[in-house]
């Protein structure tokens, strides 16, 4: 991605953060849904998590708290416009990717497996991820990046950081449960995280990302095994076909995701991603 560095007006909204205070942040985010999942979680049924009850006590809930916590901290540091609006714009090419999201979506979503769980578990489902969804993008790309661009980084540089730390926190789950499978998760979710980076510039808000970031997860979900008594469904292939697809177009035309400047014309950069003044 060839991308200029963008000069900071000197007008500064909302609080500063620093990367340590960011990955403070973070550790609570990932405390409150871990901590309060292990809490609640027993409440759950027992011999299968994917019941209505189950999703209530194991997602719902968890997810309301940290999703919660998110957005309170978005109102603590004053930053609802900077996590909310994207003012740096991409090529609209770029609109390829929450295009090529959504069609993965509607095919991976098993919607004869949905029908035998009945109305209230699709709901309790379709509500808890997206939870999972406005509270990561809000956090990895709404303050993320906000943190990132006010530390005056180049775009592509935020572009690479917030995924890489998006990916790095789902090493999380190793210690629960889920063992060594969390490292190629974490590669995986790195190269997602850039997908939903794209979707938020593209889109000029941190909305469309967080809606089809939970019903990706969704769609993934409907797929499991143990939605079909244990037999595949193969339109979970489609979420994951996604991927690669994505990744190849992004390849071919990375020098053509920025919009091209003239050199002549002066950038105007929105007040909303200031640097913290120098000492």
């Amino acid at each position: 991605m060839n991308t200029p560095k963008h000069e900071a007006p000197a007008g500064i909204t909302g609080r500063s953060v620093s990367y340590l205070a960011f990955a403070v942040i973070v550790v609570a985010y990932l405390a409150i849904i871990k901590i309060s999942g292990l809490l609640i979680g027993g409440w759950a049924d027992e011999d299968d998590t994917l019941t209505t009850r189950g999703v209530v006590f194991t997602m719902l809930i968890p997810l309301g708290l940290a999703l919660s916590f998110t957005y309170g901290v978005v109102a603590a540091l004053g930053w609802w416009r900077p996590v909310m609006k994207d003012d740096r714009p991409v090529n609209r090419w770029v609109w390829v990717v929450p295009a090529i999201l959504l069609g993965a979506i509607l095919l991976g979503i098993n919607y004869s497996a949905l029908s035998e769980k009945g109305w209230l578990f699709v709901v309790c489902l379709l509500i808890a991820t997206q939870f999972v969804g406005w509270g990561e993008e809000g956090m990895f790309r709404g303050i993320g990046v906000t943190v990132l661009r006010r530390h005056g980084l180049r775009e592509g540089q935020v572009a690479l950081w917030s995924s890489l730390v998006f990916g790095v926190v789902h090493l999380s789950n190793a210690f629960t449960g889920g063992g060594a499978s969390a490292i190629p998760q974490a590669i995986i979710v790195s190269l997602a995280g850039y997908f939903f980076y794209l979707t938020r510039r593209v889109s000029g808000s941190n909305a469309l990302n967080s809606v089809m970031h939970g019903l990706f997860d969704f769609s993934l979900l409907t797929g499991a095994v143990i939605l079909v008594d244990q037999q595949a469904y193969v339109g979970t292939f489609a979420p994951l076909l996604a991927y690669p697809i994505l990744a190849i177009v992004l390849l071919v035309k990375r020098r053509d995701i920025e919009p091209t400047r003239d050199a002549n014309v002066t950038t105007v950069v929105s007040h909303s991603y200031p640097a913290p003044p120098r000492e």
